[in-house]
């Protein structure tokens, strides 16, 4: 990092498979080099991204470290799809946008959440902290100075955040962000009980406020507001329902700074004046909404370079047309959080 760049932080979304495109907007945005991220509040998939980078810039190679980080953590989360039951048929491929309806295993997923307990479940192992665990060496990022972290999970006891910070991250709090309670049974840490953090901060931007870093926070949005198709099926709406109970947090905190100058902190139940910062959007909303919501689940390599790609794109516009705007005026514009059609900017618009 350079005293000439400008400072940054980052707030990173969820998303499941859609995660891909914040990797294309983190890939992008690392190459340029023009800005120093200073911190970053990231929530499930984007607390993945988020701590692979971390894992990456500390390794030693730092930002062409972080870039290679994600790269392998991405082909190596693509590979475990060929021990999965829940892949694509050939009917989903001739279906496109990125389908997995004909899947069985999709469909059984969610009969099987609806009628077992979460611990009878038969992914109450939660296979993803393994995963996590393999995959990043989570001392590294302990021990990245130069970015902060924060990432929040749902008690479930109290229903509010708990943030996590980098110093105690590990992969057990990191899978307890991105625990899904239709997929995941709880992630217990420290005797409490955790979901996905997405419900409570998605991402929270709160800590982001209240730690000094930068006053310019870059959003990636890959957890889509809008869907261009209604859900047909009931798996289909339980991830809708999801979905938007995902956005209500995010929205909530986006106008908050907006209209209030503030925003309440989750955690602990504070207000955090927020005013003067500057909000900055990378939207994968118009893209993303054209995929069928079963998406979320294809890690297939061809699927997550596709969402690589488009985060990059979306990167790259924003760039040209907001980066000298960072440090001087906020470039999000609220209604293109709904209407990202009615928009121009790199903002909302995101691209294919």
């Amino acid at each position: 990092m350079t005293n000439a760049n400008r400072k940054i932080s980052l707030g990173l979304q969820g998303g499941g498979a859609y995660a891909a495109f914040g990797w294309g907007v983190l890939d992008r945005l690392l190459e340029d080099g023009r800005f120093d991220i200073t911190a970053i509040s990231a929530t499930s998939g984007g607390a993945i991204n988020a701590s692979v980078l971390a894992d990456g810039y500390a390794r030693g190679g730092g930002r062409e470290g972080a870039r290679q980080a994600l790269r392998r953590f991405w082909q190596a989360l693509s590979g475990t799809h060929m021990f999965s039951p829940l892949r694509r048929t050939p009917m989903d491929y001739l279906a496109g946008a990125g389908s997995m309806q004909a899947s069985p295993a999709y469909h059984l997923l969610q009969m099987m959440s609806g009628m077992l307990a979460p611990g009878a479940a038969p992914v109450a192992a939660n296979p993803l902290q393994a995963l996590l665990s393999a995959l990043i060496d989570f001392e590294r990022v302990r021990n990245c100075e130069e970015i902060r972290l924060y990432v929040p999970a749902t008690n479930i006891r109290t229903g509010r955040a708990k943030i996590f910070v980098r110093d105690e991250l590990d992969a057990r709090r990191v899978a307890a962000s991105a625990c899904l309670p239709q997929v995941f049974a709880a992630v217990e840490v420290d005797g409490e009980a955790y979901w996905d953090g997405s419900f409570v901060g998605n991402p929270a931007l709160s800590p982001l406020a209240d730690d000094g870093g930068s006053a310019d926070i870059l959003i990636v949005q890959n957890n889509p507001i809008a869907r261009n198709q209604l859900p047909q099926n009931v798996a289909d709406i339980s991830n809708r329902v999801t979905e938007v109970a995902f956005n209500v947090s995010f929205i909530r905190e986006v106008s908050a700074i907006q209209h209030l100058g503030a925003l309440v902190d989750e955690e602990h139940g504070e207000q955090v004046h927020a005013a003067p910062m500057r909000l900055h959007l990378i939207s994968g909303n118009g893209t993303l909404s054209n995929l069928d919501i079963s998406s979320k689940f294809n890690v297939e390599w061809p699927f997550i370079l596709q969402m690589h790609e488009a985060g990059r794109e979306a990167a790259s516009l924003w760039l040209d047309e907001h980066a000298e705007q960072v440090g001087v005026r906020s470039t999000l514009e609220a209604h293109a959080l709904y209407y990202p059609e009615l928009h121009t900017g790199a903002g909302a618009r995101g691209t294919a």
